[in-house]
């Protein structure tokens, strides 16, 4: 643990610790206070609320904040500035900055047009199709377990685990070689463990180029079958014909897109390094 503490007390590192913490606090503090708003222990706002004083008072009051917090931060830890670069040096692990260390981890589990087009493509579509897939009427202005327990949830899921989380592994857990370091390993430049992945239908003894990508197809048209599947069983509920089969079923393909990237990460663990293999792509 003693590299793994050394890691997370570097100045630049530092922030992104501090994130995970803040984050869910931000989220129990708004979820408290949607509880508080739906048992009618706090006040309806009113329609109109004037900028001054009150919002001009609170962003006063958080600038100065967020203003001391910054100046006993610079006082207390130095500028994580290195030496100047050397083009004869290569940087191991290079690391991109924190805000696409996302992206550069997605980057080990999928081939680089779908880690770096199709999946933030994904991500934009469903963040726009918000609007005319959510019939859902209740706590207008504002998201609440209680009102709105599904988006809450998918929320809370993407944010925490495909964001913030995969920017964690990245900084935290890729060392030399962009391997993948436990918090009780030391970062050994030698340790070699990509030569043991292999892709799923080798891990099942499938050698077939041909065998290999209908294996794979089976796999990938299984998982992503389950959502127009699952409509069979939940049609009659109201939720879900108010929502129209068309609506649940771009529901549950985002649904289950999203759940791929953590299952993938489960498989890498195991040394599965793609479940679908064509000559085109690899997913």
């Amino acid at each position: 643990m003693h590299n793994f503490l050394k890691i997370l007390g570097k100045p630049d590192n530092v922030p992104i610790a501090a994130m995970v913490p803040l984050f869910i606090l931000a989220l129990a503090w708004a979820l408290w206070r949607s509880r508080k708003r739906k048992t009618g222990q706090a006040a309806e706002p009113s329609d109109k609320v004037h900028t001054w004083p009150y919002l001009a008072r609170v962003e006063f009051i958080a600038a100065i904040i967020v203003m001391v917090i910054l100046t006993i931060w610079s006082l207390a830890i130095d500028a994580p500035l290195e030496g100047p670069a050397n083009p004869m040096v290569t940087p191991n692990p290079a690391k991109a900055p924190w805000y696409f260390l996302g992206l550069q981890e997605l980057l080990v589990y999928f081939d680089p047009w779908i880690a770096g087009v199709i999946i933030p493509g994904i991500i934009v579509f469903g963040l726009a199709s918000i609007p005319y897939i959510d019939v859902n009427e209740k706590g207008s202005g504002y998201y609440g377990l209680g009102e709105r327990p599904f988006a809450a949830a998918c929320f809370v899921f993407a944010f925490f685990t495909l964001g913030i989380g995969l920017i964690v592994l990245g900084v935290f857990f890729r060392g030399p070689g962009w391997n993948f370091f436990w918090p009780w390993e030391y970062w050994d430049h030698l340790k070699v463990s990509a030569i043991t992945n292999v892709n799923l239908p080798e891990a099942m003894g499938v050698i077939d180029p041909f065998w290999k990508f209908m294996v794979g197809a089976v796999f990938e048209l299984g998982w992503y079958s389950m959502g127009p599947l699952s409509y069979l069983l939940v049609r009659k509920r109201e939720t879900v014909m108010k929502l129209g089969w068309f609506r649940y079923f771009v529901v549950s393909f985002f649904v289950l897109a999203m759940l791929a990237i953590p299952l993938k990460i489960l498989l890498r663990l195991f040394n599965i390094k793609y479940v679908w293999v064509t000559p085109w792509f690899n997913y």
